[in-house]
């Protein structure tokens, strides 16, 4: 079976729909059902994906090969695209990007589901068949590079104290699924890591939720709603199975798939919304995950 990560770094605000009211949220972003987190479901990145290799392919059966049809699931099996990173606004300089050890847990769960126990990654250095259990912080306390132990930083309306530096093993496994060089630098100095229940907060609170309108041929409102989205370089991930033995010329599909860049997901498409900039992480199988490079 072929497997690819790929990395998926928000270049604009994205609304992947619930498709339901939750408050006064009338277009709320969709969640996972037991964390709350923001997830994009694998059903919307398919259809997304098929959308634009039906333009390439158009007039053939390979597509459908793919993508599958009503009585056919087809080849290409595609999660949902997890939550990695979030940016936070920060009083204590520029924005930082937040995850907690849950979500570091479980990342590196996914990277040893694809690639096979002790590979991917350097996946044994950093101790993932122990559920990452060097890395604790407390409620209120970060981890984070730039201050000294004991130090405050200020993230929204909330305050935390430096308990220790991010794991340097961290930082590089998460560079890995980051396409620009430059992105990849700030983040040594940008990562927090906090406590689940910490970050719980700021994924359930912390997105922006803003006010639409649509005003009729007096200029008055016709239509106010209120809209969530997530913020611009919040960083995913989704794992790309193929069952090779179902497609036809398979080596084309893959060849297509790592050379995507951007990609575009999610409502408010004709406002710019909804656009990643992708990194893949090729696994053939019984191999490490080596990086694509165009």
């Amino acid at each position: 079976m072929e497997k690819m990560i790929m990395g998926m770094l928000a270049e604009t605000p994205v609304h992947p729909g619930a498709g339901r009211t939750v408050g006064f949220v009338d277009m709320p972003v969709a969640r996972e059902a037991v964390t709350d987190y923001p997830v994009i479901v694998g059903s919307s990145l398919k259809g997304t994906l098929r959308s634009i290799a039906s333009e390439k392919w158009k007039g053939t059966n390979k597509v459908d090969e793919a993508f599958g049809k009503n009585d056919d699931a087809g080849a290409l099996v595609v999660s949902d695209a997890r939550l990695l990173l979030l940016p936070v606004r920060s009083l204590t300089g520029q924005y930082k990007w937040a995850t907690c050890p849950y979500i570091l847990e479980r990342f590196f769960r996914d990277l040893e589901r694809v690639s096979g126990k002790g590979v991917s990654f350097n996946l044994d250095d950093i101790k993932v068949d122990k559920g990452l259990d060097d890395i604790k912080v407390d409620k209120g306390k970060v981890l984070t590079n730039g201050l000294g132990n004991g130090k405050k930083i200020f993230l929204e309306e909330r305050e935390f104290e430096v308990m220790g530096k991010t794991p340097n093993d961290i930082i590089k496994e998460i560079k890995e699924i980051i396409f620009h060089e430059n992105t990849k630098k700030r983040l040594d100095n940008q990562i927090v890591i906090m406590h689940d229940d910490d970050f719980s907060w700021f994924a359930r609170y912390g997105l922006a939720i803003n006010a639409r309108n649509v005003l009729n041929e007096n200029k008055t409102s016709n239509n106010l709603w209120y809209e969530e989205t997530i913020p611009t370089d919040s960083l995913f991930y989704t794992i790309l199975f193929w069952r090779k033995n179902v497609v036809k010329e398979i080596n084309d599909w893959l060849d297509w798939l790592k050379g995507l860049r951007y990609l575009q997901v999610g409502g408010n498409e004709t406002i710019g919304q909804g656009w990643f900039v992708l990194k893949v992480i090729d696994v053939p199988e019984g191999k490490k995950c080596q990086q694509v490079t165009n």
